[in-house]
């Protein structure tokens, strides 16, 4: 007979809760683990993007801990349970998949998303405007990425790809122009906020494309300071333009 592992460890995290348990885990709040769950999301994708099921998995056992432990929290506040997150979490599933249990017949990809805005927005009766319900927290780019999207599905778009563009070159212009670094930090944020939406008409993730950036960069820079005959702080800029071309060759033939 298979164990049930998922049982075990919901009963390993209210042990450590409890009279008897962990004396860290029973002073935790929602707000000083809060960070936590951020972390281990964040590890989790980094997994992800390793191509690594082994670490994958491990990262994925560490947000959960953090669902479980949010969850017996409440519990022991006696608000609700991970029973009623599972609950929840299922009835919102079957709900919004009316084309899998429901009469609603489609394999559309566009008609099942379609759907799925309809009933999210149902279901979020309190959420009176379009751009409601944007979470705070989210990174500027994802963030910048889904208000975009959810301001298009009411028809706020460029006719053409070329106004796009030509938005963008109007943002470079207004910042060159700013005359007040306040001013240059507003037009620097339209600038980024362009970009997402040329991102999003190229069907490219932002957030995935400066990860992908930064990766490459400290990838040559790492191997620039390899090459380097002294320190960094004594190249002139002629020796670290000359280095970083030899760094780019390297790493661009590296496996």
């Amino acid at each position: 007979m298979n164990k049930d592992y998922l049982k075990e460890l919901i009963n390993t995290v209210k042990i450590l809760r409890s009279p008897n348990g962990c004396e860290w885990d029973r002073k935790q709040t929602h707000s000083s683990i809060r960070q936590n769950m951020l972390e281990e999301a964040y590890e989790a994708v980094e997994a992800i993007d390793e191509n690594s099921p082994e670490h994958l998995k491990e990262e994925l056992g560490d947000v959960l801990l953090q669902v479980l432990l949010h969850s017996q929290i409440a519990a022991d506040n006696h608000e609700f349970n991970i029973q009623d997150v599972a609950k929840m979490l299922n009835d919102k599933l079957i709900h919004r998949h009316p084309h899998v249990f429901g009469e609603l017949k489609t394999n559309d990809t566009k008609k099942i998303l379609e759907n799925w805005e309809k009933l999210k927005e149902k279901e979020k009766k309190e959420r009176k405007r379009t751009l409601d319900g944007i979470p705070k927290t989210l990174p500027a780019l994802l963030a910048a990425m889904k208000i975009s999207k959810k301001a298009v599905r009411k028809g706020f778009e460029w006719k053409n790809y070329s106004q796009l563009e030509d938005c963008f070159l109007e943002e470079i212009d207004e910042f060159k122009n700013a005359e007040t670094n306040k001013n240059k930090e507003e037009e620097f944020g339209d600038i980024l906020f362009c970009l997402v939406n040329i991102a999003r008409w190229n069907q490219i993730d932002p957030e995935i494309a400066l990860a992908k950036a930064n990766k490459k960069f400290i990838k040559r820079f790492n191997k620039l300071e390899e090459l380097s005959q002294k320190p960094l702080t004594e190249l002139s800029f002629e020796e670290y333009e000359n280095l970083w071309e030899k760094a780019k060759k390297i790493t661009n033939t590296d496996k």
